[in-house]
This record gives structure tokens, sequence and C-alpha cells, in this order.
């Protein structure tokens, strides 16, 4: 029985010891790697069959020092950091993971968006502190805070993401309005165009690729456009915002809040203009976190490893 050379970066990122790799294990010889330098990942991709990457760039220089390459898959749906061209004109095929993330990311959306609007994690620190012990009242609320339901929430992109959001905003009594590319048929909300979701919204949720089109559509003129009582949330692509422009409209208070969980350069560099900005909370990437979410991932990596072993490759994303 053919197994192949399976080589797997970025590992540390999937699993910090909690996830289950076996059904990968089963389908060939695997090593398996943390991060590495891009002349560490050639080294270690070079005489692979199969390369399993996270956010490893996949570059032309890459591709051509890896001979045995038959087969590239990411630990993501997103796979802007894999050159398609050059896969293709090897004919390697590449796949992607779709849909794995849904109910995390949307859970992730809802607990940002509470945590802005209920103060959660402020109110929790100054109890830490002691204030509640000090403040003489069975209760205290110095920090503003405010209801979502009623309030209109506007979801730019449709996918499956998309769609979650839009029905647990539902259920919280929000007015839901989107915008997307293309005109879905079973759309049962509003659709606006993009001016008008930055406009109308109270809260604005980012759930489209990054692209040509969508890089950088967060930026001074449309921020120009939003309520001063608006919060940008962004669980897509950090390069979604010009970050710039995004916290020189939040230290002026010209919005309400951003609340993010990617950014343009991950780790976060030290130069990043969104750190220490006002009314800013911002995750490191964690909306795809849960257990269940990364355990459901790594199999539908294996799932499309043993489609394309069998000459019925899925989810691909070199067509």
């Amino acid at each position: 029985m053919y197994r192949p050379k399976i080589v797997s970066v970025d590992t540390n990122t999937v699993s910090y010891g909690d996830i289950d790799f076996s059904p990968v294990e089963a389908l060939g010889d695997v090593s398996f790697y943390g991060v590495l330098t891009p002349a560490e990942l050639e080294e270690a991709a070079k005489d692979a069959d199969f390369l399993l990457v996270n956010k490893a760039e996949v570059t032309r220089a890459l591709v051509e020092k890896c001979p045995r390459l038959k087969y590239v898959g990411t630990y993501s749906t997103g796979f802007n950091n894999v050159d398609i061209a050059a896969l293709k004109e090897r004919r390697i095929v590449a796949s992607n993971v779709p849909g794995y993330s849904t109910n995390a990311v949307c859970q992730h959306v809802f607990s940002l968006m509470l945590m802005f609007a209920g103060k959660t994690d402020i109110y929790s620190a100054s109890v830490a502190e002691g204030d509640w012990i000090k403040s003489g009242t069975f209760c205290y609320f110095p920090w503003a805070m405010t209801e979502i339901c009623g309030k209109t929430l506007g979801i730019y992109g449709f996918g499956s993401i998309g769609r979650a959001v839009a029905r647990a905003a539902e259920g919280f009594g929000m007015n839901v309005i989107v915008h997307t590319r293309s005109v879905p048929e079973d759309c049962p909300y509003e659709l606006v165009g993009r001016d008008e979701i930055f406009s109308r919204s109270d809260f604005l949720s980012f759930h489209c690729p990054l692209n040509g089109q969508t890089a950088n559509i967060i930026n001074a003129r449309t921020l120009a456009l939003m309520k001063p009582t608006a919060v940008i949330i962004n669980t897509a692509r950090g390069a979604l915002a010009d970050e710039q422009a995004l916290a020189d409209a939040l230290n002026a208070e010209s919005i309400a809040g951003a609340c993010l969980d990617v950014l343009s350069a991950e780790p976060m560099r030290k130069d990043c203009p969104l750190f220490g900005a006002k009314n800013c909370i911002i995750t490191p990437h964690i909306a795809w976190g849960p257990k269940e979410t990364r355990t459901r991932l790594v199999g539908i990596v294996a799932d499309n490893i043993r489609a394309f072993l069998s000459g019925k490759p899925q989810n691909v994303i070199t067509k």
C-alpha cells in the first residue's frame, strides 16, 4: 500500500498537545514540525510527497525545491499564503478546509460584541481590584453599557459564517442587514450597498474573503460614513482594514469601538497602530480555537488526503 511522505508544518498552531493527529498519521509517514523559517521549511519539505500548512508561505520558490510534491493541504479555510499559480503549473493539487469553524467564529463574534456592549471584562477586572468591596452599594456601573436588542447588525459577506451570525443575531432581537458581492437567492435579510452598510450599522461584522476588492475596505473614507456609536467587528482577515485609519478613528472617537480577532501582521508587531488604541478589544486570532473545532479541522484535513489518494480530490483550490 502506498504511504506518501507527509510533512506537516505549523503543527503547534493547530494543537498544544490536545489534538489527536492519528487520522492524518494513518495515511502516510508523517513528520510534524512547528512554525519554521523559510529556509527551515525548504529543508523540511524538500522530499515531501504531501505538504500540510497553516500559515506557512507556500511560494513558487518553495515549490520549485520540492520535486516530489504532489499535494498541498491547508489547516485553514483561507489560502492567500499559497501560490496557486505555481501549484497549477506543476499540476499539484491543493485543498483547503471550508466550513469547519462556522459555529466557533459565530460564537466569538458574539463574545466580542457582548463584551463590548456589557463591559464585562472591565467590570470583572474592577471587582478583582477590590472596587466592589469598597463601593458601599450593592452595584455600580460607571462604564456605560448598552443593549444589543434592537440594534442594527451589518454583515459584510454572506457565506456560511455570515449566515450563522445573522441567525444568531435574530435570537438577540437585532435588525440584520447584509452586503455581499453576489446576490443570494435565499437571503431573508435586507441587502444593501457597501456605503450603506457602513452608514447604517450599529455593529458591523466582516465575513468576507481577502482579495483585491476587499483589502483595506475599512478605511478613512468608509469609517467616516459610520455613526459615532458604531462598532467594527473583524474575525475574517486583518488586511481588510487600513489599521492606521482605524486607529485614527478610534482615538478620535469618531466611532465607538472595534473588536478584532485578526491583524494584518500576525503575531502582532510592536508598532501596530491598533496596540493601545481607544476602545479596541483585540484577541489573538482565536475564533477558530475551541478544541472541538480544531479536532474537526484535523479530521477534514485527513478526509481531504484520503480523497486525493482515492483519485477523487475534494475541497480543491487549484481548479
